[in-house]
């Protein structure tokens, strides 16, 4: 089943007299269960197109039908509502409030929610943090964590809404070899879970996690390609992991022998 449907999305942007295509008439599908990483260069569209997936932006032309729910001529609150209900946001800053503990910063979004699920905020904020690893550091602030465990942090908001979608923006984008490499782990071993990853890159390597890759170019869809390879096996992971002898333990992170 498809969760997210677009037909010929469109997104201008005028200054002046120029008009700017940043989108030209995009066609996407994706399947629920999938992970689907959007590249192209700077200019080609992806952060566009990422804003427009996640109700960020509106299209100045085409249909959006994201699980179910056609986004054509929302309000802004109604986009603010499916956001919060269909859509976990990880960034490649990982957004957390600085004086706020671990626990806290996962709660954030039940807190927004209209639902009932904001009553058991905590619970479900610490089932999210032991989810991604971080039960013993759930009481932390987050400059007390590493780079790798904020991005944890993110993931843990991220899923506590139990969304449709998860975007990820770059999200090795602020971390090394080793954290890139346990955080893609972990995008994999959700999505193994069932849940379906958007994931905007300009890293081949990191790329190569995803099962389909999305390329743009001027705002359009220059290509798609599936990975015949992806996660460790895809190449890029298998160099990260030969960069850093130690992972070979982590056994639960590896899906195939490396070489």
């Amino acid at each position: 089943m498809a969760v997210i449907e677009m037909r010929g999305i469109e997104r201008h942007y005028s200054f002046g007299e120029i008009t700017v295509r940043a989108l030209d008439g995009v066609d996407v599908t994706i399947q629920e269960r999938e992970f689907v990483a959007i590249m192209g260069a700077s200019g080609s569209g992806k952060s566009t197109l990422m804003n427009v997936i996640g109700c960020l932006d509106v299209p100045t032309a085409g249909s959006y039908i994201l699980d179910g729910m056609n986004t054509s001529g929302a309000s802004a609150d109604s986009l603010a509502d499916i956001r919060n209900m269909k859509i976990g946001f990880v960034f490649q800053g990982f957004n957390l409030l600085q004086k706020t503990t671990a626990l806290e910063n996962v709660e954030l979004p039940l807190l927004y929610n209209r639902r009932e699920e904001r009553v058991n905020a905590e619970a479900r904020a610490r089932e999210a943090l032991e989810r991604v690893g971080l039960a013993q550091r759930m009481h932390h602030i987050p400059t007390q964590l590493s780079g790798g465990q904020q991005q944890r942090v993110a993931i843990a908001r991220a899923l506590v809404t139990r969304p449709a979608i998860i975007i990820a923006d770059e999200p090795t984008g602020n971390l090394d070899t080793e954290m890139s490499f346990e955080i893609m782990s972990l995008f994999q071993e959700l999505n193994d879970s069932g849940i379906t990853v958007v994931m905007v890159t300009h890293e081949n390597d990191i790329a190569l996690w995803a099962q389909r890759k999305i390329v743009l170019r001027d705002g359009r869809i220059l290509r798609e390609e599936k990975n015949a390879l992806r996660g460790p096996a895809g190449g890029g992971a298998a160099r990260a992991v030969s960069a850093f002898p130690a992972l070979r333990e982590a056994k639960t992170f590896l899906r195939v022998p490396l070489p």
